[in-house]
């Protein structure tokens, strides 16, 4: 089905404004693109461990985007010129230009266009396999089947991949493991598929849960329990081999909790962590205790993994 993008120039005071009209009009959602926004988020208490300088640099444009079906688009954007003049007269403050763009959308972009990129990911012995597709396993390959959804985690990211690599390399064989902030579930399923006792998943984002829970159903996982929860702040659980894919400043504030989780004997893979912050987050874990076993780099980002004694 055809849609038709109708993009509106203004500015951030009268996006909302704008936003209303779309909506209005009859847009399937609308969408703001508006700089400010982000450089808003970056001075605020988020924490932000990498970010694209070019994201901060300010535009006084905001591009409000809506969605029609191409049948019903003539009526709409006829009534959004309408109301646009109309705000544009009574507006007590600044609005851009106001100036209309119209681009033709295929729905099937929207949903399906970036599967047709998303490939099976091979890392050792393990493939990641978007499960849409069709894949012939070979004996010696655990085979994991994602749908990452709205959750992070598709195999693809450099920091999930330093984390699988870490992992390919121990013998998870009736091993108990946690995977903490699991996003799609990719790292707990894979533990799980190589053949975990029981696995432990946890995230604090209701839908990385959810994403979570149908991946392990994909995967016919057994004995894993998948929770949204803090798992380090109420832990129930330890394990033998524990994940923490997360941010380098997350990371640290968890370095003096974890070892709590990690039985004797075994191992912490930690990843998301930038290279310009690797000898932090390293640092406050051999602090806490924990002992270099192996670090691994991809592109910008940094794999460690740490033993206890």
């Amino acid at each position: 089905m055809i849609y038709k993008e109708l993009t509106v120039f203004t500015t951030t005071d009268g996006s909302d404004l704008v936003s209303m009209i779309l909506s209005d009009a009859g847009s399937d959602g609308v969408t703001i693109y508006d700089s400010s926004d982000i450089l808003e988020l970056y001075k605020s208490d988020i924490i932000w461990d990498y970010i694209d300088e070019k994201v901060l640099e300010k535009s006084e444009i905001v591009r409000v985007k809506g969605f029609y079906p191409e049948d019903e688009f003539a009526t709409a954007y006829h009534n959004v010129i309408n109301e646009l003049e109309i705000l544009r007269e009574n507006s007590p403050f600044e609005l851009g230009s106001l100036e209309c763009s119209v681009c033709d959308i295929n729905d099937e972009d929207w949903v399906n266009v970036w599967k047709k990129h998303y490939k099976p990911i091979h890392i050792g012995n393990i493939v990641i396999v978007p499960e849409w597709l069709k894949y012939e396993a070979t004996p010696e390959e655990n085979v994991v089947y994602l749908d990452p959804g709205m959750a992070f985690g598709t195999g693809e990211h450099e920091s999930t991949r330093l984390c699988l690599t870490l992992f390919s390399e121990l013998d998870v064989t009736d091993k108990n493991v946690l995977d903490i902030g699991t996003g799609s579930g990719i790292l707990g399923i894979t533990a799980s598929v190589c053949g975990a006792k029981h696995v432990y998943m946890s995230d604090i984002d209701s839908i990385a849960v959810k994403a979570a829970k149908e991946n392990a159903k994909l995967n016919n996982l057994g004995a894993c329990d998948i929770v949204c929860d803090d798992l380090v702040a109420n832990a129930n659980a330890t394990g033998d081999i524990v994940f923490a894919n997360i941010t380098a400043d997350i990371l640290i504030m968890l370095s003096k909790q974890i070892g709590k989780l990690v039985n004797k004997g075994g191992f912490i893979i930690l990843s998301g962590i930038i290279k310009i912050r690797y000898d932090e987050v390293l640092n406050a874990y051999l602090d806490a205790g924990f002992v270099l076993d192996k670090s691994m780099v991809f592109g910008e980002w940094c794999g460690i993994r740490l033993a206890i004694a």
